[in-house]
Formats: structure tokens, sequence, C-alpha cells
């Protein structure tokens, strides 16, 4: 039994785990904030043809109404699950569902363009960048006006840079501008994610040369020295082995294969992986010297998935 010494003593106890809750649903929580400061949750809320549809339970009945846009003060937003979501999924060299993932995310925070506490720059330029990385070209060229229009930080300002210059090695063939305008951005920064992404242009323009051991170094760049950027490694360790085949060391790229085949399983990558293992079985290393020679005289190479190098790790 509670004294009223105890009570007076616990109070300020449950007004402070009154106080961390109200805190933490306040950081955590999904809500619509209207300028008269009500608060709207997402579990009271849908969109419906471009519509945001308020639903109030009265009872047992139901009531929606349509929320204006002019009434919305802000939105109360943790980082969307989408970001962390197709993350994972291009660690996995899952892209088509990444890609998916964040097109549902830009299609639901565009309905908030403009209001504060918006996500959707963040998840549309992910979207873009996830298109970039799955060779989607069409696509991203079609968005980049709209990208260009929108507030950008600095930092995506130069993530658009690679976009650009990745569009760039895809049509043009003055690879010593491309390699030169890579390296000038990489003095620029050093952030992980746009070296990661620099390294596998860089790559692929040495493989487009077939200057393969250029290309191999360029690609191993990026599990190596970029490791935590996992959405471009998958790609790079396939791209890479992809040249070991092109150096005709078949031992060291079925080797390097069947790790690839282990770490993502279920994937395109995974898949791909497959391909080109079974086209190399049996195969043993030739000889540096003999491989060169057959390389310049134009020897058949083992048929293989020549998707390629060109789906090297994109910005």
């Amino acid at each position: 039994m509670r004294t009223p010494f105890t009570q007076t003593l616990m109070r300020p106890f449950a007004c402070l785990t009154a106080l961390l809750f109200s805190a933490a649903g306040a950081a955590f929580g999904q809500a619509i904030v209207l300028k008269g400061g009500d608060r709207i949750f997402s579990s009271e809320f849908t969109i419906q043809q471009g519509k945001i549809i308020r639903t109030i339970k009265i009872g047992e009945n139901t009531a929606t109404s349509v929320i204006d846009k002019k009434n919305i003060d802000m939105l109360e937003w943790p980082y969307p699950a989408e970001l962390t979501e197709a993350s994972d999924l291009l660690a996995k060299g899952k892209t088509e569902e990444a890609i998916a993932v964040l097109k549902k995310g830009r299609e639901f925070f565009e309905n908030f363009e403009g209001i504060e506490g918006n996500w959707f720059v963040d998840v549309y330029f992910a979207y873009i960048e996830a298109l970039n990385q799955g060779g989607k070209f069409d696509d991203v060229v079609k968005s980049l006006p709209a990208l260009r229009a929108l507030k950008l930080t600095d930092a995506q300002k130069m993530r658009l840079r690679i976009i650009q210059l990745d569009i760039e090695r895809q049509t043009s063939s003055d690879y010593l501008s491309i390699i030169g305008e890579a390296q000038s951005i990489l003095k620029e920064t050093d952030d992980s994610a746009i070296g990661a992404s620099l390294w596998g242009i860089i790559a692929d323009v040495h493989t487009r040369k077939k200057e393969w051991e250029k290309a191999l170094l360029a690609y191993l760049r990026i599990p190596v020295f970029y490791g935590t950027q996992m959405q471009r490694v998958p790609e790079a360790e396939l791209n890479a082995a992809r040249t070991l085949i092109k150096m005709k060391r078949y031992e060291d790229a079925a080797s390097f294969l069947g790790r690839i085949i282990e770490s993502y399983p279920g994937s395109p990558v995974a898949e791909a992986a497959t391909k080109e293992k079974a086209a190399i079985s049996g195969m043993k290393n030739v000889a540096e010297e003999e491989a060169a020679a057959e390389n310049k005289d134009g020897a058949d190479q083992p048929k293989t998935d020549e998707a390629a190098p060109a789906a090297a790790p994109k910005a």
C-alpha cells in the first residue's frame, strides 16, 4: 500500500516517464502537423489519387475528410524506411527491388512536396541513383531536368555531377576527359559513397579500352577501400571476376565467382555469377604472356554473359 509520502515521491518519476514516452513518440512517430498544432498520425490517413484522406473513428462508425495541403504546417517523419530498405537491397545485389521500394517512397512523399520535414528530395535522388546503378539509362536521362530543378544540398550536387559523368561515360568515347574529371572530383572529397561511384566509372572506362589489369584494380578498390558502401560492392565484385575472365585467369575467376554466389544468394548478381562460372568450368589459368598475345590477336574468349562491365557500380 502506498503512503502519501510514497505517492508524493513517485509523482515526479511518473511525470518523467510520461515525458520520456511523449518525447519518444514525437521523435519516432510519423505524423502530419496542421497549422493549428494538431497531429494526424500515419495510421489515420492514406493517399488516394493524390489526395490526403483522413479517417476518423466515431464509435462503430468511420468518417473521412480530405486534408488540404494549405492547412499542413510540417511533417514529423523519421528517416524513411524506404531509404534503409533500398540500401539493404542494393547491398544484396537486388537492384530492381530497391528501385521498386524507392519508387513507392517517391510517390508517397511527392504528395507533400514543398512542406517542411518532407523527405521527397532525398528519396527521389536515391531513386535516380538506383536507376543509374541498375543501368536504366533512358529513365535517368529523362529524370535529370526534374532533378536539377530541385533544391539540392552541396553533397547532392556533387552526386549529380557523378550521375552526369556516368551518362557521359556511356555516350562519349573521350575516355581521357572522363577519367580526368573523375580524378578531379576524387581530389575534392573524401566521401566514401562518391569515391566508390567514381572508381566504378574509372574501372568501366578501362574496361572499354580493354585495359584489363587497370580495370581489375579499379573494380577491386571498391570492396577493398570502400567496403562500407555495401550497395556498390556486389556489382564491383562481379565485374572484377568478369575482368579476370578477360585476362584468361579462369581458375581465379571461378574462385571469385563462387564467393559471389555464396555472398548474395537469390540475387541477380548471384545468378549472373552462376552463368559466368558455368561457362569457364574446368578451365585453367593461361600464362600472362600467352593471354596478352591471344587478346591482342583477337582470340576467342569463353562465351559468357556479356552484360558485363557496363553494369559497373554507379552513383
